[in-house]
């Protein structure tokens, strides 16, 4: 089996988002199997409880503590900042993995942003924000995009879809946003000697739960949903599980080989499945027009969110 060997971690301290299911579980297990101490970030805590109930299982004495995060709520993102801020600890990893995908009609976050925008996006911007002061030089920022990346544009006349939505293409100026940011994070921290090592990873088609959560938000029917993929998992080729799923993003946390800046996908063919090897930059994540879209949509990030980077990390 596709598998890579993570470093020793004990004594390291992660923050996962979305760590009860998917990607996020896979990777919070794969972390405390390392020795990391392993914050989960969640929204709905009894599914919270559940996943540290099983990471236990499987990793006895397992150090795991739960967060509420809301990414669609910039309050609560907020206050589970000011939280990790008051307890002082410093933080090794920050995996930002969490998200919804392709909800078939638009709906916002609690503050007004589109969701897909606001929760896979915005919410990672602040959330990374609100934890700079943590982030001491040499810990890990990896950001989780999607191949559909590679279809995003960032359209700042209508960034919140309020004139034309259309799932998959929401969902893909989503996570080219998130691919954007990762390169100026990684860009901002040297330029401002921060020492953080900022890169981006995907999980290629890997089956998650992601798949039937965001097509039948708003009441569509999960069984039907759920029924049509199953018989889209049976192409041979095509679809992983998510131990292997969770590779290019936990070789870009963890291994001293991942690079500032860098995006790591599957090395299997069209980076559908397969370990962990640099990925094809999306056009729109290329050369200099590129770095420009990411500077003004940091500014505009910074506007609407009111995670200012230099001021937290001046005042904390």
């Amino acid at each position: 089996m596709t598998d890579i060997d993570v470093t020793d971690l004990t004594g390291r301290l992660a923050v996962v988002t979305g760590a009860n299911s998917g990607i996020g579980y896979g990777l919070t297990a794969r972390l405390v199997g390392a020795g990391a101490e392993v914050v989960l970030a969640v929204r709905n805590r009894a599914k919270g409880e559940a996943a540290v109930a099983r990471v236990r299982a499987e990793t006895p004495g397992a150090r795991l503590r739960l967060e509420r995060l809301d990414l669609s709520d910039l309050a609560t993102i907020g206050a589970m900042g000011a939280r990790m801020r008051a307890d002082g600890r410093p933080v090794d990893i920050l995996v930002n993995n969490a998200g919804i995908m392709t909800p078939p009609t638009r709906d916002v976050t609690r503050d007004g942003f589109e969701l897909q925008l606001g929760s896979n996006y915005l919410g990672h911007f602040a959330l990374t924000g609100h934890l700079l002061p943590l982030l001491r030089p040499g810990s890990r920022v990896t950001t989780l995009s999607s191949l559909t990346a590679r279809r995003g544009r960032i359209d700042f006349a209508d960034l919140q879809s309020e004139r034309s939505y259309g799932p998959s293409r929401s969902y893909a100026q989503s996570k080219l946003a998130t691919l954007l940011f990762a390169q100026e994070l990684a860009r901002r921290s040297e330029r401002e000697g921060w020492g953080i090592v900022s890169n981006a990873a995907h999980p290629g088609a890997t089956i998650t739960n992601l798949q039937v959560t965001g097509p039948t938000h708003g009441g569509r029917r999960e069984r039907l949903t759920a029924a049509v993929n199953a018989v889209s998992y049976r192409i041979p080729g095509m679809w992983q599980q998510v131990d292997t799923g969770v590779l290019p993003a936990l070789f870009a946390a963890t291994s001293p080989r991942a690079e500032n800046g860098a995006y790591y996908g599957p090395a299997g063919p069209f980076e559908l499945t397969g370990g962990p090897a640099p990925a094809k930059l999306p056009r729109a994540a290329r050369g200099e027009a590129a770095r420009a879209t990411a500077e003004r949509l940091w500014t505009v990030s910074e506007e609407l969110t009111g995670a200012t980077f230099d001021r937290l990390v001046r005042h904390g």
